[in-house]
């Protein structure tokens, strides 16, 4: 289906280039067609052919965006580092930075449209769960079936430590954060948002932004999860996250609605 996109599926995407049209309705053969003798063409997706060509195309009204939004905080755009952090149970991705005076600000919130999976680590390639854990962002992907995409370091090299101690292999990979609504392993985030995080990241810089992914906001709640079905390494693991995230003043009171679905179908 078009939306499997994370994991082994992004390789395969680029390796079909622009071979196969994209069918919003699946694999049904009559979904091009209204009714008999009137046929509708699919809505193709827009292909960018490089990082450059992205910023060319929304780089000035991102930037016109978000400015205000960092400066009604105290806050320089781009920053000089970040920390985006991803509630799964919430469904938030929550964007910090510092101000002027060194204090740590929540300057953006995004609802996550999409994303499997529960609780607890990603730990093999097809078991739908989006990483837990300290990370960073590797890469762009300017031409992804989900509009675009940035790359995280999964598996990290934590990651691969505990899998050689449980003798544990195909751990996954092609974790990424991107545009549309579907994901298997991955955030989905839609389509608009994705445009401000890809431009961010790259005023930014990849290099200066830390992501952390918890299973949900640990100084609030505990996640609903079975301890005894989880590694034995996973409660020190939710210790770290949760003495991380105390460094970030957490609100998701003001997080904005997702988008509707015809928002994130736009731009295909």
């Amino acid at each position: 289906m078009w939306f499997s996109l994370c994991e082994n599926h992004v390789n395969a995407e680029h390796d079909r280039g622009n071979k196969a049209s994209t069918n919003h309705a699946g694999s049904n053969p009559s979904a091009g067609t209204k009714h008999p003798g009137q046929t509708v063409k699919p809505r193709q997706r827009r292909v960018f052919k490089s990082v450059d060509e992205i910023i060319t195309l929304y780089g000035a009204s991102v930037r016109n965006k978000l400015k205000p939004i960092f400066s009604s905080q105290s806050v320089a755009y781009p920053p000089k580092d970040m920390t985006w952090v991803a509630l799964k149970q919430e469904k938030v991705l929550l964007l910090f930075a510092r101000d002027k005076h060194g204090k740590t600000k929540q300057v953006l919130s995004y609802y996550i449209i999409g994303q499997s999976g529960g609780a607890g680590p990603k730990l093999k390639e097809g078991d739908m769960q989006v990483p837990e854990g300290f990370y960073h962002m590797t890469g762009f992907h300017p031409n992804v079936i989900a509009h675009m995409a940035l790359d995280v370091n999964y598996p990290n090299e934590e990651d691969r430590a505990h899998a050689v101690v449980e003798k544990r292999k195909n751990l996954g990979r092609d974790i990424l954060i991107h545009g549309s609504r579907w994901s298997s392993g991955c955030l989905a985030m839609g389509n608009v948002p994705m445009e401000e995080l890809f431009v961010l990241a790259y005023d930014c810089g990849l290099k200066n932004i830390k992501l952390i992914f918890a299973p949900c906001n640990l100084l609030v709640q505990q996640p609903n999860i079975d301890y005894k079905k989880q590694p034995p390494w996973l409660p020190q693991l939710y210790k770290r996250i949760s003495n991380a995230l105390r460094q970030f003043p957490i609100d998701i009171s003001n997080v904005p609605p997702a988008e509707t679905l015809e928002q994130t179908k736009a731009t295909y």
